[in-house]
C-alpha cells in the first residue's frame, strides 16, 4: 500500500477572492484576472469601468453581504473588446394559417477583464446635531371611550 499526501489544489493556494455583482440586468460571479462577456457598454477599448452594485464579496474566510448592496465596495473592469454573440434563430409559425416568420438575432457584447475587487472600510461620519426622541403616550381620553 502506498501512502499519498494531500493533493495540492491550485485554487486553494490562490487568494480566494470573488464578488457577485449586478450589471446589465444580470448577476455575475466576478474573479480577478478573468474575462467576462456582458451586454454592450458605451465605452471604448482600454477604458476603465467601475461597478458599485455588489451583492456579495468573499475574501478567504470573510464574507460580506449587502442589503441589497455592499457599501464602499467596487469592482474595476477594463474593456478588452466589443463583439457579437452567435446567431440565434427565431422561428414563429401559426398552425393552419400558412404564416411563417424566420428571423435571426446576434446580441452585441462587451468583453471585459476584472482588474481588481476592493472594499474600503471607511468610518461613517458622525453628525453634529443630536436627535431628540419624543415619547408617545396614549391619551387618557382615547382609552376611556
Amino acid at each position: 500500500m502506498t501512502s499519498s499526501k494531500n493533493p495540492t489544489n491550485n485554487a486553494a493556494k490562490k487568494d480566494n477572492l470573488y464578488a457577485i455583482a449586478e450589471t446589465s440586468g444580470q448577476q455575475f460571479w466576478f474573479e480577478v484576472d478573468r474575462y467576462y462577456d456582458i451586454d454592450r457598454l458605451n465605452a471604448k477599448e482600454k477604458d476603465k469601468i467601475i461597478i458599485d452594485k455588489i451583492l456579495l464579496i468573499k475574501d478567504n474566510d470573510n464574507i460580506t453581504l449587502g442589503q441589497p448592496y455592499v457599501k464602499n465596495a467596487k469592482i474595476e473592469l477594463e474593456v478588452v473588446s466589443h463583439k457579437r454573440d452567435k446567431k440565434i434563430i427565431v422561428y414563429k409559425m401559426r398552425p393552419k394559417k400558412k404564416t411563417r416568420r424566420k428571423m435571426g438575432h446576434r446580441q452585441e457584447l462587451t468583453r471585459v477583464m476584472v482588474k481588481s475587487i476592493s472594499i474600503t472600510n471607511s468610518v461613517p461620519k458622525t453628525s453634529s446635531k443630536t436627535e431628540v426622541k419624543k415619547s408617545t403616550t396614549p391619551k387618557a381620553s382615547n382609552l376611556e371611550n
